[in-house]
């Protein structure tokens, strides 16, 4: 909805669209009813049945802006009473003494009425009982041919008239509907809103909770022999200062390696890893910065050029992250392999040739990594499968399932 159309809701008006249609049933009206005044003027001369017929019609216009008003709202059999009695005076002005066929024009003014407040089937019985009524006192004005001529001349004034307000009817229930869906797709936003919010703030946690637990099984552990190494070298410097120089060399090699798992931690943490050359680059470019062990050896494959979604290529480039840091840490492999396929149908694939594990103890004793690679991959819609035994190696494949009709 346009800002134009919220502040007009705001004040409590009617839309401006909706007040012009409205206001044009309302002419309309008018115009009618003054031709009729007029009308009466010009054909009566006698006074007693002009101030007769006056005041028929102030009758008339009173209880036609009496409907307009609140009443009919608080009062539900008002409208219905309201009909007949503008019948009857309809019918008693086109009963007055000489030729006022012209007041059946005051049933079109209650056929837009009817349509725009009763349902169309309703308003067509009654657009049908005014022609009936309609018939009598014009047969009785002019002969039974003319009078019938008449009385469909003046009804198909009121079906058009009728139609008119039907039509209007619907635009306005229309417009009321697509203000009422506005309203629920502005609180689907909202709430859409706040569940973007709370699946960040989860994903946060999520990746705190990855940070703390990689800190512990890598960083913490490997401090946590440095100071070992650092009190056996002190105990040694007091009984045997020969030994010391291997103590220090451990304790260095235990600082290079604390030192390139907290790089690669904070490397993880940099944002825009992917975005600027695609994943092929991001994982050549993580490999190539990435401190890996002597005796491992990593190997990237790609096949295609295709660049994928920014949220696909980030969730395949932090599941691979984080396969590579299992097999450093647990495989004990020799050679692993990355093969990207960025061609139909898409998949990465991530192996090594270690020690492997139990996939069924793994799963049940809730493996941090092994859960967030699943859940990345399901966030963007993608199949992991892991494929792996001890002794026999382990095979990571997260592939994206085939769209339908494809």
């Amino acid at each position: 909805m346009g800002s134009e159309g919220i502040l007009w809701r705001i004040a409590g008006m009617k839309h401006p669209i909706a007040w012009s249609s409205q206001w044009i049933s309302y002419l309309t009206a008018g115009l009618l009813f003054v031709a009729t005044v007029l009308r009466s003027l010009l054909i009566y001369q006698d006074s007693q049945v002009i101030i007769q017929s006056l005041g028929l019609l102030m009758a008339w216009l009173a209880l036609m802006l009496l409907s307009e008003t609140p009443v009919p709202r608080q009062w539900r059999a008002f409208f219905p009473i309201y009909l007949v009695l503008q019948t009857i005076l309809t019918l008693v002005l086109l009963y007055t003494p000489g030729s006022p066929d012209y007041y059946a024009i005051l049933f079109a003014i209650l056929s837009m009425q009817i349509m725009q407040r009763l349902s169309p089937k309703v308003g067509a019985v009654w657009v049908g009982l005014f022609t009936l009524l309609m018939v009598f006192p014009l047969t009785k004005i002019y002969s039974v041919a003319n009078g019938i001529a008449f009385a469909l001349i003046y009804t198909a004034a009121d079906v058009i008239l009728a139609s008119y307000a039907r039509a209007l009817r619907r635009a306005q229930t229309a417009r009321a509907q697509n203000q009422t869906l506005a309203q629920q797709l502005q609180e689907a936003n909202r709430q859409l809103q706040v569940y973007a919010a709370q699946h960040e703030k989860l994903a946060l946690a999520r990746e705190r909770r990855r940070l703390a637990r990689e800190l512990h099984d890598s960083a913490t552990q490997t401090i946590f022999g440095m100071t070992l190494a650092t009190q056996s070298a002190l105990l040694l410097l007091e009984r045997d200062p020969s030994r010391v120089g291997a103590q220090l060399d451990r304790l260095n090699q235990l600082a290079q390696s604390a030192l390139a798992e907290i790089r690669t931690l904070v490397s993880e943490l940099r944002p825009d890893q992917v975005a600027a050359g695609g994943l092929a680059a991001a994982l050549r470019r993580h490999l190539a910065e990435r401190q890996l062990p002597e005796t491992l050896s990593v190997s990237l494959e790609v096949e295609g050029e295709r660049r994928l979604s920014s949220a696909e290529e980030e969730c395949l480039f932090r599941i691979a992250q984080e396969a590579l840091n299992n097999i450093v840490k647990h495989a004990q492999a020799s050679q692993a392999r990355i093969r990207l396929h960025l061609a139909e149908p898409l998949s990465m694939e991530i192996q090594d040739q270690g020690c492997g594990f139990d996939l069924q103890c793994a799963q049940h004793s809730g493996h941090v990594g092994l859960i967030s690679m699943r859940e990345r991959a399901a966030e963007i819609g993608w199949n992991l499968q892991v494929t792996t035994s001890p002794g026999a190696g382990t095979r990571i494949r997260v592939q994206k399932p085939a769209e339908e009709g494809a």
